[in-house]
């Protein structure tokens, strides 16, 4: 069992940034991969941003170029900047962990509201 917690979330302006964090508790020795995933009303869940255990990371298309995700193995936590917002960044945001036998777990979100 691994329990993602996702903080960070907020209100901001278009063109500004947040950061977010998510801490991972539970059998985090297990954890290999984690990233961030998002999902506005009415849309399907995005994957934004992942993570492996050898440092490989991925991004989303629509936020390259803006955000960055930096992990912390020893801490098992990992933090996602967000730079450049625009409104269509506007979702729940999720951090997801993937175990090396398979498991898949996530948070509860944390609400990104950006206005124009």
């Amino acid at each position: 069992q691994v329990s993602p917690v996702e903080s960070g979330g907020g209100l901001v302006q278009a063109g500004g940034s947040l950061r977010l964090s998510c801490a991972a508790s539970g059998s985090t020795f297990n954890i290999n991969g984690i990233g961030w995933s998002r999902q506005a009303p009415g849309k399907q869940r995005e994957l934004v941003a992942t993570s492996s255990s050898g440092g490989t990371t991925d991004y989303a298309d629509s936020v390259k170029g803006r955000f960055t995700i930096s992990r912390d193995i020893a801490k098992n936590t990992v933090d996602l900047q967000m730079n450049s917002l625009n409104p269509e960044d506007t979702a729940v945001y999720y951090c997801n962990a993937q175990t090396i036998n398979g498991g898949r777990y996530w948070g509860q979100g944390t609400q990104v509201t950006v206005s124009s």
